[in-house]
């Protein structure tokens, strides 16, 4: 990813190691789902759930060595999410990241089943007692119950939810915020509150960390709405045009692409705003921002 810098590469380097290693093993009768597992968690996305948290971890006092497992099961459930988003249930899409998806691999079943190993794999991961006595207790179990609670019914499947219960349905904006809080944003607000909680912030920091990831995750899910009108598959690694034909209304049918843009730099600006808290050790963040409002995929 080329917004990122040399910190942010090193960070995105330690996940895919991490998450490889994270994964179980293959050499079982249930070596099919655990193979989908990995195939889903494999190189190909941003990283950007897990690099926040080891951001956020390091820029509040602690280290990406001790949040690394906290990265790792946050990406787990990102990963998990986007099997079940695939499937045919859902959005029935044959292409993620430019491959096949994972139902497309590997069928319905072993999909499904690989999701919900992914979301149960996140919370073993976390939990697990050499991860917890290296962030210490309190820490561990705090930032497992920010990650429950933004997969759960008030934050990302909540937001799926009305996601599939508003398509062909004319719905305003209150709606497509609240939708798009909980799909997307729930999740990036999470792994910055997460990363500033396994450093040991403290309120205030805490706060514009999580209002840091509020606007992150709203100026990103408009740029995603105008990739899906402006992209093309090739460059995107997944269907272009998916949100016309499933019906789905966003900020660009909403607002117009004009209008969409400049809300998106409107929430870029409010991203950059929470860091300045931070001053110069937020120098990473505060580039990869302004590069996520430019991004083409």
């Amino acid at each position: 990813m080329g917004m990122l810098t040399p910190t942010l590469q090193h960070y995105v380097a330690g996940i895919e190691q991490e998450i490889t290693a994270a994964m179980p093993s293959t050499d079982t009768l249930q070596k099919t789902v655990s193979e989908a597992m990995a195939y889903a968690c494999e190189a190909g996305g941003k990283r950007l759930r897990p690099l926040l948290v080891l951001a956020f971890a390091e820029l509040c006092g602690g280290t990406a060595q001790t949040a690394m497992p906290y990265a790792c099961a946050i990406e787990m459930i990102h990963c998990y999410s986007l099997v079940h988003d695939d499937l045919p249930c859902m959005d029935n899409s044959l292409l993620r990241r430019g491959k096949s998806s994972v139902f497309a691999k590997y069928g319905e079943d072993m999909a499904l089943l690989a999701g919900d190993g992914l979301l149960t794999r996140a919370f073993e991961w976390g939990l697990k007692p050499s991860h917890v006595a290296a962030a210490g207790a309190d820490r561990a179990v705090e930032a497992m119950a920010i990650l429950a609670d933004a997969a759960g019914i008030n934050g990302m499947v909540g937001g799926q939810t009305i996601d599939l219960e508003s398509e062909g349905k004319s719905i305003d904006m209150d709606t497509l915020c609240a939708l798009q809080a909980g799909k997307t944003g729930a999740l990036l607000t999470a792994a910055c509150e997460m990363g500033a909680v396994l450093g040991g912030a403290d309120a205030t920091a805490r706060e514009a960390a999580r209002r840091y990831g509020m606007e992150l995750g709203l100026c990103f899910q408009i740029i995603d709405d105008i990739l899906d009108v402006t992209s093309t598959a090739e460059t995107l690694g997944k269907p272009v045009g998916a949100d016309e034909e499933n019906l789905k209304v966003t900020y660009v049918s909403l607002l117009g692409l004009e209008e969409a843009k400049r809300l998106a730099r409107y929430h870029t600006d409010e991203a950059l705003a929470a860091l300045s808290i931070f001053d110069e050790k937020a120098s990473d963040l505060t580039q990869m921002t302004k590069a996520l409002l430019e991004r083409s995929m």
